[in-house]
């Protein structure tokens, strides 16, 4: 078989799942996937966990082919860079729906799973404006805030990520399948966990770490001392992202995780404004590669090399053309330049954050005064 998916399964169904055993196996076969599983693996495993292992792999295949899933690998260009850039990211990730969404500048937006309706109104409010100035919002599917946060940014017809802690093949709570579709049309499901696995307390700290991982930054809505938003948040805060808190009422017991964080240096925050102005200097960071994946038919190749330093500049260049100091809607612009809503959305934001865009009320974009 043919198919280097084949290898990267059979690779991953051979030691647990994302263990650092598999990474270990890689590196000793020098990134060779096929080398791995058929010297690392057999030599450290036995011939019968690998053979297992294949027959594993090939369910997944068919699957994979049968749900139109897309299968990331960590050598794959398309893979999401900031969550390449955390320690034991995940080896392979199983994506249902729109893989650029995976490359778009983040928010992650987490909290309790029993959200007061303040709460759950506040999760859907700041996801609302967090996707009208070009972020996409990411969560874990999870009731209550979780829930709230993705809802927020479908009405709001922006693009929302769930990061799942089973297979894609099945969705947990089973009461929020219909928001998963929905998800998987306006965004993507993402899981680091192949078909056929269940909903597991071990598996949702995994989950969390690339809910932080995928996003410049995690907002906590409200979380008791003992929520699991609190993992995802401590995670951010090792991986090097910025963490926000919303404060509360200090008889609210779901204001009580987010208080314990802002006295560990979470940013307090009251508004959705405040969250983006903290951004800027990550989303100025990463401009350059927080856009859309090179295409499967158009990788970077050692003799092409992997710049996109002209056609961006090209990109911003139409962009600048398009724009005038009168209000112009986000379809507007997608009529005068021919890009799509996501890397429009993207790249006003950028130029918002340095003075160049304005955003006006209504969704509407405009030239800044004086540049240029």
């Amino acid at each position: 078989m043919a198919d280097s998916r084949f290898d990267w399964l059979t690779l991953y169904r051979a030691y647990a799942t994302g263990s650092a055993a598999c990474a270990r196996a890689l590196d000793a076969a020098a990134g060779d996937v096929e080398l791995a599983w058929r010297r690392i693996a057999m030599q450290a495993l036995g011939a019968a966990a690998v053979e297992r292992a294949r027959a594993e792999a090939e369910l997944d295949l068919k699957w994979i082919e049968s749900d139109g899933i897309t299968l990331l690998s960590a050598s794959d260009a398309r893979y999401p860079p900031l969550l390449k850039r955390v320690s034991g990211a995940p080896i392979l990730l199983f994506v249902r729906g729109d893989v650029d969404a995976l490359w778009l500048p983040q928010l992650a937006i987490v909290g309790s799973r029993q959200g007061s309706a303040g709460g759950l109104a506040t999760a859907r409010d700041f996801a609302a404006t967090f996707v009208a100035r070009g972020f996409a919002v990411t969560s874990g599917l999870a009731a209550g805030i979780d829930a709230a946060a993705h809802q927020g940014a479908l009405d709001a017809k922006g693009q929302t990520i769930a990061v799942l802690g089973t297979g894609l093949d099945r969705v947990y709570p089973a009461r929020h399948a219909g928001l998963a579709r929905a998800i998987a049309g306006q965004g993507a499901l993402v899981s680091e966990f192949p078909p056929r696995t269940p909903a597991r307390r071990e598996n949702f700290p995994r989950r969390n770490r690339i809910i932080s991982g995928l996003s410049l930054g995690t907002l906590v809505v409200e979380a008791s001392l003992g929520s699991g938003s609190l993992i995802t948040a401590r995670v951010a805060i090792d991986q090097g992202r910025e963490v926000f808190a919303i404060p509360g009422s200090i008889h609210n017991p779901l204001a009580k995780g987010c208080h314990q964080l802002i006295r560990d240096g979470a940013k307090l925050v009251e508004t959705a404004q405040e969250v983006i102005e903290e951004l800027a200097p990550m989303v100025s960071e990463w401009r350059d590669t927080l856009r859309t994946p090179p295409s499967p038919q158009a990788l970077p190749t050692a003799a092409s090399g992997g710049g996109r330093v002209a056609s961006d500049d090209a990109e911003y260049t139409l962009l600048r053309q398009a724009l005038g100091y009168d209000p112009v809607s986000i379809d507007g612009l997608t009529e005068r330049t021919g890009l799509t809503v996501p890397v429009l959305s993207s790249m006003l934001l950028r130029m918002e954050l340095e003075g160049e865009v304005v955003a006006n009320p209504g969704g509407t974009y405009s030239r800044c005064a004086g540049s240029g």
